[in-house]
């Protein structure tokens, strides 16, 4: 499945917006909502977002991203590629929508709290935090936590 031309890997096209969702799912908040959000949690990890732009993908492309550009054969839920440097925020997220409503089940989790997650992830990745070991991983789990809870105090 060849990565339509549109795409550009290693930086991002100049958008209106500087939070920008691409086939959001159908169970999403509204953008505006998860906008707000995500400047609350920039602000809180006291970085400022550039550009930051989520693509919700088949698991099929997602797969064909992560052979290309990371040299990782393996299915995912998500991939993160970031471009700018700390305080800044620029990355483009790419996120299965299948495997968000399989993680979903999975865990017995509602979609809506999967996707917050796997949001909270993509950010959490551009702004330097990993998941290849325990602790990072440990870590990375305890940082979502926070992010989906900062989602639920100010959205009630």
């Amino acid at each position: 499945m060849p990565i339509p031309a549109s795409y550009k890997f290693g930086y991002i096209c100049t958008m209106d917006e500087e939070i920008q969702f691409i086939d959001s799912p159908s169970y999403s908040p509204k953008e505006n909502v998860l906008t707000e959000w995500l400047q609350s949690c920039a602000h809180h990890y006291n970085v400022q977002i550039e550009q930051l732009q989520y693509s919700f993908v088949s698991e099929d492309h997602l797969l064909l991203l992560n052979k290309t550009y990371l040299d990782h054969d393996t299915h995912t839920d998500i991939v993160t590629f970031s471009y700018a440097q700390l305080p800044f925020v620029e990355a483009e997220i790419y996120i299965s929508s299948s495997r968000l409503e399989d993680n979903a089940a999975k865990f017995s989790e509602t979609t809506e709290n999967e996707l917050l997650r796997l949001l909270s992830h993509g950010f959490l990745h551009s702004i330097d935090y990993l998941d290849s070991t325990a602790e990072e991983k440990r870590l990375m789990r305890e940082q979502e936590d926070l992010c989906i809870q900062l989602f639920h105090v100010k959205h009630k």
